[in-house]
């Protein structure tokens, strides 16, 4: 065997622990510190705790209010989007469909859906407000999640038909 390649054993090499709990083992330094023992481990003592090493924990519980910070701000966004109070021109109709839309009094879209409500004549009777402008109006209110007058029955054909089959 070849000499001195080996490191100095210590047989009484003290362990000390972050909670306190010190013993002896045998190693090749002669202190050994450590975060966690059997004494604190919450495996072996049943405790549910939550061991912070170099912030971990922070980081991760930073990162998780953001996600729900994140979240709500996606459920405003989206609700937002759905409300009936938002302007006309939110829905990008265009400049004359929302003059001609404006000249009526209709600033809103609840405005828009009650006269969608009256009929589809009431919209296309407006002066610079045609088909074309009725129809990207409809299909930019079903985009944002409203139920315009009269998809409701088409929805109620579309069910009937499924069950006859």
């Amino acid at each position: 065997m070849r000499k001195d390649i080996h490191p100095k054993y210590y047989p009484e090499a003290q362990v000390i622990c972050a909670c306190g709990n010190t013993w002896n083992v045998g190693a090749t330094i002669p202190l050994i510190r450590t975060d966690v023992c059997s004494a604190c481990h919450p495996f072996f003592t049943g405790e549910q705790r939550i061991v912070d090493t170099e912030g971990q924990v922070d980081r991760f519980m930073s990162r998780l209010r953001r996600r729900d910070e994140i979240l709500a701000d996606e459920v405003t966004r989206r609700e937002s989007v759905r409300s009936p109070d938002q302007p006309i021109g939110a829905l990008e109709l265009g400049t004359r469909a929302e003059g001609a839309l404006a000249e009526a009094g209709i600033t809103t879209v609840a405005h828009a859906l009650q006269k969608l409500a009256e009929g589809d004549e009431t919209l296309t009777n407006l002066r610079g407000f045609g088909l074309k402008s009725l129809a990207t109006l409809k299909k930019r209110l079903r985009a944002r999640g409203f139920v315009l007058p009269g998809d409701e029955s088409l929805d109620a054909d579309e069910d009937l038909e499924e069950t006859e089959d």
